[in-house]
């Protein structure tokens, strides 16, 4: 009896100890976050008088995202023996140059993605890779500054697809107006005056047009987090269906040197790109659709991967 006595007295002893020091180990956690958290504000404070500095300012990083599998005489699915894949990888690039009377802002995205699925029992299937996302967009922003957070600026921007039906359709817009910088890492464009050009072999439905362009641009760098979103609109003076925008997000957080985890997505409503699938590469084509009959529905596109910042 003597004998479970001590022992379970050693047992509540040794327990309030690693209780007691588990307690002491949080407290001394503490305050070295706090100090991690009060050095981060520092580096950042001093990142944004870097970043604010003239010259030029150039980076990129992007994502990797690829998958492989392969199913043998697995029932359970419509197709038992397939191998499949993805691959896809997503690259924003910058070239900033600030000046003290005017800057010149240069930015690209290029978001591109192949997938295949071989029916093993089927010889007359397509097993090759195709073409699933295709974005491309280039920007050049120059601004005349009025102020350290205004200027009058003009802007020139082109999107497309590369892999397929290049500049089929491709839209370029010029225009004049103001551009605000209310943070370093923050541009808003605001031009009243903009012509969206598109260019198609499909002249009976993309249609060029004047306009009112706006643009978002937001790219930062928080220790090992990189961040971009952009939001692209143009609103059509003509009509409403020859308006369109565009939203891209692209996250990557460094998880070791320069590799770590990305994810990107993006939206963009365009009823004239809507239209033209409609009528022209559906499944089952619509030759009789028009702007008013057809279900303009969201674009969106996500990927998933390694990411890579260069």
């Amino acid at each position: 009896m003597k004998k479970l006595l001590f022992a379970a007295m050693a047992f509540f002893a040794l327990s309030s100890a690693m209780a007691q020091t588990g307690e002491e180990l949080k407290a001394q956690i503490a305050p070295k976050k706090d100090s991690i958290a009060a050095i981060q504000k520092r580096v950042d404070a001093l990142q944004a008088k870097l970043d604010a500095l003239p010259g030029w300012k150039i980076g990129a990083f992007g994502t990797i995202g690829g998958s492989v599998s392969q199913f043998n005489n697995w029932f359970a699915q419509g197709i038992p023996n397939n191998s499949s894949g993805n691959i896809g990888f997503t690259v924003n690039a910058f070239a900033n140059l600030q000046e003290e009377k005017f800057f010149w802002r240069n930015a690209a995205n290029l978001n591109l993605s192949w997938v295949k699925l071989d029916d093993k029992d089927d010889p007359t299937d397509d097993d090759s890779f195709r073409q699933a996302t295709d974005v491309f967009n280039i920007s050049s922003l120059y601004g005349r500054k009025l102020s350290e957070k205004f200027a009058i600026s003009a802007l020139a921007e082109y999107r497309t697809t590369i892999l397929s039906n290049f500049n089929d359709p491709g839209y370029l817009d010029l225009g004049v107006g103001a551009t605000w910088t209310p943070i370093p890492d923050l541009v808003v464009v605001m031009h009243p005056l903009n012509y969206n050009f598109v260019f198609s072999s499909e002249d009976t439905i993309f249609e060029s047009s004047l306009g009112a362009k706006i643009v978002a641009d937001y790219t930062k760098q928080i220790g090992s987090v990189s961040f971009k979103s952009n939001l692209s609109m143009f609103q059509s003076y003509e009509s409403s269906d020859l308006s369109n925008w565009t939203w891209t997000n692209s996250f990557s957080y460094t998880l070791w040197k320069m590799i770590g985890v990305g994810f990107d997505f993006g939206l963009r409503n365009n009823k004239q790109e809507t239209l033209n699938y409609i009528v022209n590469n559906a499944p089952t084509p619509n030759p009789d659709a028009t702007f008013d009959t057809i279900d303009n529905e969201l674009q969106t596109y996500w990927t998933l991967g390694l990411s890579y910042k260069f």
